[in-house]
């Protein structure tokens, strides 16, 4: 498996390269189709007196879905050392959860003769949360900014990525989140799967106004 290794703000030493090659030698086994896995350092000052801190992203790349995990800390070795822990749980969550499916089908499903959902909480966005999107009322962060503050927002564009809910949940498991932004290819809606408890997951989709129809038009 091929390893890229970048700093940002922070230099990479010969030493860090080492412990990384031996970490990741913990993750062979839980990921055989893996092509490359991408390590980026990334040193963070603040103000306001707050400590800096180094972030570690690992990015896994291979046939199958792209897998990350992140974690931050003072010292880069040790959030290294909890970034591949996070990576190999969601590695071990995703397997487990393959095994588990075939064995005994639960959660999410979709009921091809009714058109249904089953195992999912389906509920639309609020109003509220809809008005507060569109008019920027909640104050967004971005990395450029390092204006301290107790809540930071952060933002990210991504391409739209049309799939079923339970390809979303299973690409949510390996992410690593709490929640998967997606484009649901049965309704078109832009969604949003979310954690609940165990293996249980919810769905937020926002339902779009149907055009109005032709006699509406001509009345």
């Amino acid at each position: 498996m091929e390893t890229s290794i970048v700093g940002v703000g922070v230099g990479i030493t010969d030493r860090f390269r080492t412990v990384v090659e031996e970490k990741l030698g913990r993750l062979q086994p839980l990921a055989a189709k893996a092509q490359r896995i991408d390590v980026k350092v990334t040193h963070r000052a603040y103000r306001g007196g707050r400590v800096p801190d180094e972030t570690v992203e690992l990015t896994l790349v291979g046939k199958g879905p792209v897998v990350r995990a992140e974690a931050v800390d003072g010292d880069k070795f040790v959030a290294l050392d909890l970034a591949v822990d996070k990576l190999a749980e969601q590695l071990r969550r995703a397997k487990e959860k393959r095994i588990d499916g075939r064995q005994h089908p639960r959660g999410a499903h979709f009921e091809k003769g009714s058109g249904s959902i089953a195992g999912i909480d389906v509920q639309p966005a609020s109003a509220d949360v809809l008005q507060a999107v569109a008019t920027g009322t909640v104050p967004v962060q971005t990395d450029e900014d390092e204006v301290y503050s107790p809540v930071v927002i952060r933002t990210k564009n991504f391409d739209a990525e049309w799939m079923t809910v339970e390809e979303a949940v299973d690409r949510m498991e390996l992410v690593g989140h709490d929640f998967f932004l997606f484009v649901d290819v049965r309704t078109d809606h832009p969604s949003v799967v979310y954690r609940r408890k165990g293996w249980d997951y919810g769905v937020i989709a926002l339902a779009t106004q149907a055009p109005p129809s032709a006699e509406a038009l001509a009345s």
